[in-house]
């Protein structure tokens, strides 16, 4: 019995080990994120006009911020996956030049902890669509606390407005961040480029 118990235990770990086409899947997602990042900042540079009648609008194209630790999660399928892709991809953003500055590292670990969560209450077993959702909404859940009352991005705003940023926040992260990463994902393990990974029957898989 104890011989099984050890077994069993030394192949979970197996399991939840990091590999290295692992880590250097992650990479190459988080790279993909900081050059998305870079672009999406000068996209919203363009449109963040239409929200001045009202800025808490703004919640509503954050998922966008959010995709890599909720990407990197579904194709590695490891702890902290989440949490590695969406923080290097904010290195990567500050490097090559953010208009937030160093402060975007802050919010990589906060969103990448939000979408992170969500896969540990899970124990990092389903990795179906309803619980990619669960993971971009608790990114832009964590993301938008952070940016409302942490980071004293919009400390001027009135609570009301605070709360209705974060729930735009919350739907935009489920949308883009969990429905379009759990797309991507499929749209990739389709193609047989995941094969080496956990996710490699992704397609296959059912959506709940």
């Amino acid at each position: 019995m104890t011989t099984t118990r050890g077994t069993t235990s030394q192949a979970a770990s197996a399991r939840r080990g990091w590999t290295t086409i692992d880590i250097v899947i992650a990479a190459l997602v988080a790279v993909f994120g900081g050059v998305f990042f870079w672009a999406w900042n000068a996209f919203y540079g363009v449109i963040s006009g239409a929200f001045a009648a009202f800025p808490p609008m703004g919640g509503l194209v954050i998922g966008a911020w959010l995709l890599p630790g909720v990407l990197g999660a579904l194709i590695v399928r490891k702890p902290g996956a989440a949490i590695f892709c969406e923080v290097v991809a904010a290195v990567g953003e500050a490097l090559v030049g953010s208009q937030w500055g160093m402060a975007v590292l802050l919010s990589g670990i906060v969103q990448g902890l939000g979408a992170e969560l969500a896969f540990a209450a899970f124990r990092y077993r389903r990795f179906t669509l309803p619980v990619a959702m669960l993971a971009g909404a608790g990114a832009g859940l964590f993301g938008t606390f952070n940016d409302a009352f942490i980071s004293g991005y919009y400390a001027e705003w009135v609570i009301a407005w605070k709360l209705i940023y974060m729930v735009f926040g919350i739907i935009s992260g489920a949308l883009v961040a969990g429905l379009v990463s759990w797309l991507m994902t499929r749209g990739v393990a389709a193609t047989g480029a995941l094969s080496g990974l956990a996710s490699r029957n992704a397609h296959r898989e059912p959506a709940l």
